[in-house]
């Protein structure tokens, strides 16, 4: 199964911006899909964007205009370019990937990274 790892969270104040990236690792898989997700506390977990392979992307609504998802086909590792910080942004974010190997479909998380925006 594909191996994720992000980075890039932090403290930020409203207004401000980070760049969150998703790295992947594993051998004989092809990434599908690959999309960033977050939870705040008591809440569920939501998606907040995701883009393909053949590079479409889709955002909640909540974050259309300030977020933009990329990946890097290449590298296979997604990045997540926050502007425009609000404090709902806080939450921790994770990563996900839709990955192929042969005839079997895989889902993989990252262990999350704490975006906090301060007021």
């Amino acid at each position: 199964q594909v191996q994720l790892v992000e980075s890039g969270g932090g403290l930020v104040q409203a207004g401000g911006s980070l760049r969150l990236s998703c790295a992947t690792s594993g051998s004989g898989f092809s990434i599908d899909a690959m999309g960033w997700y977050r939870q705040a506390p008591g809440k569920q977990r939501e998606s907040v964007a995701i883009i393909t392979s053949g590079g479409s992307p889709n955002y909640a609504d909540s974050v259309k205009g300030r977020f933009t998802i990329s990946m890097d086909n290449a590298k296979n590792t997604a990045y997540l370019q926050m502007n425009s910080l609000k404090p709902e942004d806080t939450a921790v974010y994770y990563c996900n990937a839709v990955s192929r190997r042969g005839m079997m479909t895989y889902y993989s998380w990252g262990q999350g990274t704490q975006v906090t925006v301060s007021s």
